[in-house]
């Protein structure tokens, strides 16, 4: 692995069981090779970052492990489906993040354009278009 710095939005790092790291470029099948090439991701995380200017228009869980989300710029409110219900968290400054438990439906609703970090435990991932 090359010690040269890279863009978090054009290379993800996967963070394996034995805590080394890969990066890999992102490209049009870049989740399906990471299932191909990471035993379905089992075991290890995605360090991820993504730019938003509008909602999600899905929602996602992720049974194997919880998820961070940080903020880096703009403002973002996730809604999380839980037991009790829906609960918002906003996340206005940046540095802000949340952690989202296992097998918790959320979303995301973009009150400005945001620039968001994510670390996941992409095994299982599951996603729907309506609320679950």
């Amino acid at each position: 692995m090359s010690s040269r710095a890279k863009n978090l939005l054009e290379t993800f790092a996967v963070l394996k069981p034995g805590l080394g790291v890969d990066t890999v470029d992102v490209t049009p099948s870049l989740y399906a090779d990471l299932d191909a090439d990471y035993a379905a991701f089992r075991g290890h995380l995605l360090i991820s970052s993504h730019e938003f200017n509008g909602d999600w228009p899905t929602w996602e869980r992720h049974p194997a492990g919880d998820e961070i989300v940080m903020l880096l710029s703009g403002a973002v409110t996730l809604v999380l489906k839980t037991e009790s219900g829906e609960e918002s968290v906003s996340l206005d400054a940046p540095g802000a993040f949340v952690v989202v438990p296992r097998n918790t439906w959320h979303t995301a609703r973009v009150s400005a354009p945001a620039r968001m970090l994510f670390i996941t435990p992409g095994e299982g991932t599951e996603n729907s278009e309506a609320p679950p």
